[in-house]
């Protein structure tokens, strides 16, 4: 292996100036729309700490929906045409229906995505098998142009958009976008872009199904997080924390297991008489484990500096490790205790059970899906029987409305349920216009900032900015053309030809995006607004008038706003 280069590298404040200069937001033809690496300049929006809120659940929720529309949106980015009746002929009864498809989610490699896959293959993606070695070559090594550096990042963008509107594995999708969250990283960076694909193919989706610990492993090695919290850095003469404090803080036992600055000694004993929670010298000590743990400039291959590392003796967690231990020995027993620690379990079920039910759920659930992450802590499958136990507990159908969607869950709904046609191309104008416009609803793909990932609280997202400009982005899904003048969301012409009136017009369209009836309440809103004054029974001239058409998909696009469908 060749030595780490010592040559001055730049620092992150230049990588987003350059960032910020640099126009070209596509890899074909740029979009009419301004360039979406502005972004890299800017402060987004929102800020989470990452903590957990308190306060009770709201006074009135709405009525959960069937399990059809539960698990295809909480579990999924919503249902396509035809997906409710293929979940409710799973089964006679909706927990038996909600097992079987589960069970076949979790079994992604038994699903056929053929359609999916072809189109990806058609998209011209080139960096999304390259191995590690040869992402670096091609994309930091041969010192191409920024637009070829940054490329890995750009199609990664383009195949998870693509992905959430059509591969047939849903759930690996949302646990994909979950895990991508937890262990967040800045994307667009300059060197976590050319080997985005790798982090992507490789360590995220390659684990979000797996075994903790062997993620949490990969991750530890992997040039993006090495760069992205500086461990890539940290030597005996210059130990850096920032990978460490949040391996604890963020990744592992989280906040609620965080005693401060209390003495090691002084931290009660749990089971097994491992310490309860962690300090600020568990904190330093891991530090000093991981010092050495960096990557080769020259490949972007995972490289240990023995000379780098501290060799004596440390305690992390209440496990001793003696000196001049063997080479990653260190760091690697603390992998270990934290992924076994049972507030690690805890923290990481908390989430997950935020992520697929609620911001106030039933703690039976927290409860049970801990255990199961404890009791199988060395099954490969480990992550996926914790999901199991999650979406199989009976408070899962029972809950709705206890979240809303992000940006990423309304705009891949929105194309699911109206049949969008959009290629994801890298020579496509109108999808680089679309991700500059999602960027501006507040939650641009991979660029998150702070290493907490972007918040998933239903409060964080119920503010005036992402909802103002998400629904600018599905008016504009909404009229959008393909390069032959067709509507990429083509409303008129999957409107049934006998369907014409205001109420019939209507009542298509919820029955189409929500699977199920719309409250008395909104449904009139969209009728009235479908029938500007006039009868809602009478025809109106939709073939013949170019202004009744636009109003069509003006209706389809309030749907998209309504809270029926923002529901999760």
């Amino acid at each position: 292996m060749k030595p780490v280069d010592s040559t001055h590298r730049p620092s992150r404040r230049e990588l987003f100036d350059r960032a910020r200069n640099h126009t070209a937001r596509a890899l074909g033809p740029a979009p009419a729309a301004p360039t979406r690496h502005h972004i890299a300049g800017r402060v987004t929006h929102m800020r989470d700490t990452g903590r957990p809120r308190g306060g009770a659940s709201p006074k009135t929720l709405p009525t959960p929906p069937p399990a059809a529309i539960i698990a295809l949106t909480r579990l999924g980015f919503g249902p396509r045409p035809g997906d409710v009746a293929t979940f409710n002929g799973l089964a006679g009864n909706d927990p038996q229906r909600l097992q079987i498809w589960v069970d076949q989610q979790l079994d992604p490699a038994s699903i056929n995505d053929g359609d999916c896959d072809a189109r990806i293959t058609a998209s011209g993606f080139t960096t999304l098998n390259k191995s590690l070695a040869q992402l670096w070559q091609d994309h930091v090594t041969s010192n191409p142009p920024w637009s070829v550096r940054l490329q890995p990042y750009y199609e990664v963008e383009r195949a998870t958009l693509l992905r959430a509107a059509w591969s047939r594995r849903q759930l690996l999708e949302v646990l994909t976008d979950f895990w991508h969250n937890h262990f967040n990283v800045y994307g667009p960076d300059s060197w976590a872009a050319p080997v985005w694909s790798h982090w992507d193919r490789a360590v995220i989706r390659g684990n979000a199904l797996g075994n903790f610990r062997n993620m949490l492993g990969q991750v530890a090695q992997h040039p993006a997080m090495l760069y992205y919290l500086d461990n890539y850095t940290s030597t005996n003469a210059g130990p850096n924390e920032n990978w460490a404090r949040e391996l604890f803080e963020l990744q592992t036992l989280g906040t609620d297991h965080y005693m401060g600055v209390m003495q090691q000694s002084q931290v009660p004993p749990g089971p097994g008489g491992v310490p309860i929670a962690y300090v600020d010298d568990d904190v330093f000590e891991a530090t000093r484990c991981f010092t050495g743990w960096t990557f080769d400039f020259d490949t972007g291959l995972f490289a240990y500096r023995s000379d780098w590392h501290d060799v004596f003796q440390k305690t992390v967690l209440g496990t001793y490790i003696d000196d001049h231990q063997p080479a990653l020995f260190d760091g690697n027993t603390v992998l270990d205790v934290v992924a076994a620690h049972p507030g690690t379990a805890r923290h990481i079920s908390t989430k997950l059970v935020r992520r697929l039910i609620g911001d106030n759920p039933d703690p039976a659930v927290i409860d049970a899906a801990a255990a199961v992450f404890e009791a199988e802590a060395a099954a490969p499958d480990q992550l996926a029987q914790v999901v199991r136990t999650i979406v199989l507990h009976p408070s899962f159908l029972m809950t709705w409305g206890d979240k809303i969607k992000r940006p990423l869950e309304i705009v891949s709904s929105a194309i699911r349920a109206a049949d969008g046609r959009f290629s994801y191309a890298v020579d496509d104008g109108d999808t680089g216009t679309l991700l500059w416009r999602y960027d501006q609803a507040g939650q641009p793909l991979f660029a998150w900032r702070a290493p907490n990932g972007f918040p998933d609280h239903k409060d964080d997202w119920q503010s005036a900015t992402p909802r103002v400009m998400a629904w600018r982005l599905v008016n504009w899904l909404i009229d959008v053309r393909d390069p032959g003048n067709i509507h990429r969301l083509n409303v008129l012409g999957q409107t049934p030809a006998a369907t014409r009136t205001a109420n019939e017009l209507a009542d298509f369209w919820i029955n189409r995006i929500l699977g199920r009836p719309m409250p008395a309440v909104e449904r009139h809103e969209i009728v009235e607004f479908m029938a500007q004054g006039h009868n809602p029974d009478f025809a109106l001239p939709l073939d013949s008038d170019a202004d009744t058409r636009d109003r069509l998909r003006s209706m389809v696009g309030l749907i998209f706003m309504s809270p029926s469908f923002l529901w999760r």
